[in-house]
């Protein structure tokens, strides 16, 4: 379930007042859903401003989507909402150095009637340079929301296609509304994929076609500039291939060039040393023999955010037969020697980024955990996901370390980021809030919390633009969980309101829930999210697009349930 982590406000006033007027969007937005501030503190959390930095408490200041200040004496400015952070831990956004999420493959051309198969034009033979990104890209899809969820902000999205699919595009996963692109044409994709039933068909037709057309994009380059200086010049043909390749061949745009094994990496290598375009080399996965080549080409590296299967080392028996068990031992000897590549790579001195094309983004923290235990530095791994990734896309100016003046684009832990029982619980992006449910420890729920008992009712306030109003939270133990109610003022003006508490979870010292509410008609859902501390409650309530606000509770002595 998304969640929000915005300061919880009460609804009498938010739901009554605020949602029959327009104090809660801003006036100058036409689609009527923008919240009522862009300006958020979230206070006293561990923060890892970049890799190799001690995390530090501190509070990190946002406001319109930039970081405005990181520090333990932040002064706040009065429109701030205030984010508890006490049991958060804060790393940059992740970088996604190529991503195919949200992408949908164009359909192939039609083949012409007179179709020659060993003449084929660009398009039919997956030559198309000129396509972008851009026009395959679906922000709304929930592979877009599986990566924001996984932790990751700003991404290189990759064009689908041929052996030259187009061109890459960095966009930022934020609000839906808007646009999200930070910049077109990023660099050229290209692999070694053979056309089907034409040439070219084979790896080295692809290599000899890669030839041919960046050849004759710089000879077109050439006959452009003696056409345009003299006249009497037979006027050069300029293609959409040619002229889409004219930045890589004037070394403004690097091709990103998909390889998966030794062999592919020495093939593309080599097309760079003779042609001298930039090249980054991407999707990687078998390459430990060629690491030493690949540091000397001075190539960027983008490896495979996987690890290989390992059902089949998961099932081995003790029982198996000494064939068995000496084919396990082959299996097991590959899969430890692909995990401990990214660790070698670190050993060289390469920096490398990550891709998840071809990949889960529910598989990356088990497979940043696999790298690690085989030998990546945690420090290399962070510097993987933000820093390393913001240098090769040439963003480090506004992205990959939390500091004042870059992009708002946090992830938000239950724990250290590449401990096995830490949850992401917030992303944000762009300033944008994006909230995530977290399963509670069992431990927590047979044995107690650190924050104190939630059982009892709680009289709370919250402050809206609208004033202050305030209620009753009522909470009951039922097995290892809880239920619960609320009590707020009736948006229809007509008394009090009450509604069922739902996905109550509550872990260490922080409790989570969410209640529904009908409001003129309009179904709202209210998601709650604060910090326990003995008998008192400080948190924040968000209602969708509607913002959020500080609530505060105090837990009555004289109404505390029975258990």
């Amino acid at each position: 379930m998304r969640k929000t982590l915005l300061k919880a406000s009460v609804l009498s006033c938010m739901l009554g007042g605020i949602l029959g007027s327009n104090l809660a969007l801003a006036q100058s937005d036409p689609t009527g859903k923008k919240s009522i501030t862009s300006t958020y503190a979230i206070t006293n959390a561990t923060v890892f401003t970049k890799p190799g930095s001690e995390g530090s408490k501190a509070t990190i200041l946002i406001k319109d989507g930039v970081i405005k200040g990181v520090g333990s004496n932040l002064s706040l400015p009065v429109e701030a909402k205030v984010i508890p952070g006490d049991s958060l831990f804060i790393y940059p956004g992740f970088i996604d150095g190529g991503s195919q999420s949200g992408i949908s493959k164009p359909e192939d051309p039609k083949r012409p009637d007179d179709f020659d198969s060993s003449r084929p034009s660009d398009e039919i033979a997956g030559i198309t340079p000129w396509r972008s990104a851009v026009d395959q890209y679906d922000i709304s899809s929930s592979q877009v929301a599986d990566l924001r969820k996984a932790g990751f902000t700003l991404v290189q999205i990759v064009p689908d296609g041929g052996m030259i699919p187009g061109k890459a595009a960095l966009v930022i996963l934020g609000d839906e509304n808007s646009t999200n692109v930070i910049k077109e044409n990023t660099a050229l994709a290209a692999n070694l994929n053979g056309a089907r039933g034409m040439y070219p068909g084979t790896q080295v037709g692809v290599m000899a076609k890669f030839r041919d057309v960046y050849k004759n994009t710089e000879l077109t380059k050439g006959r452009i500039g003696t056409f345009t200086s003299n006249s009497g010049v037979v006027r050069p043909e300029l293609t959409p291939t040619y002229q889409a390749m004219m930045d890589v061949i004037s070394g403004q745009v690097p091709v990103l060039f998909t390889v998966e094994n030794d062999l592919e990496v020495r093939r593309a290598i080599s097309l760079q040393k003779e042609l001298g375009f930039q090249l980054i080399l991407t999707g990687l996965e078998e390459y430990e023999a060629v690491i030493d080549l690949i540091k000397s080409s001075g190539a960027k590296v983008l490896i495979q955010l996987a690890i290989p299967d390992d059902k089949a080392i998961k099932a081995q028996k003790d029982d198996a037969t000494e064939e068995v068990k000496a084919q396990y031992e082959k299996v097991k000897a590959a899969y430890d020697a692909a995990i401990a590549q990214a660790g070698k790579l670190e050993e060289a001195g390469i920096p490398f980024a990550f891709t998840t094309i071809g990949t889960k983004a529910s598989d990356a923290p088990k497979a940043l955990r696999a790298m690690i235990e085989a030998g990546l530095s945690e420090e290399a791994a962070l510097a993987a996901l933000t820093t390393n990734a913001a240098s090769i896309l040439g963003v480090e100016k506004f992205a990959g370390s939390i500091e004042t003046g870059k992009l708002a684009n946090l992830v938000l832990g239950t724990g250290p980021i590449f401990e096995e029982d830490t949850q992401i619980k917030h992303v944000v992006v762009d300033g944008h809030f994006f909230d995530y449910e977290t399963k509670s420890k069992k431990k927590n729920a047979d044995s107690g919390t650190s924050g104190g008992k939630i059982e009892g009712t709680w009289d709370y306030e919250s402050e809206t633009p609208a004033g202050s109003s305030g209620g009753k939270i009522i909470f009951k133990k039922e097995g290892n969980g809880y239920t619960g109610s609320i009590t707020y003022a009736n948006p229809s003006g007509n008394g009090e309101a009450t509604a069922d508490l739902r996905d109550i979870s509550y872990t260490g010292s922080t409790l989570t829930f969410s209640f529904d509410v009908n409001a003129g008609g309009m179904g709202l859902t209210v998601d709650v999210s604060a910090e326990i501390s003995g008998t008192s409650m400080e948190g924040n309530m968000n209602i969708g697009e509607f913002g959020s606000f500080p609530i505060s509770a105090t837990l009555n002595p004289t109404l505390i349930a029975n258990k």
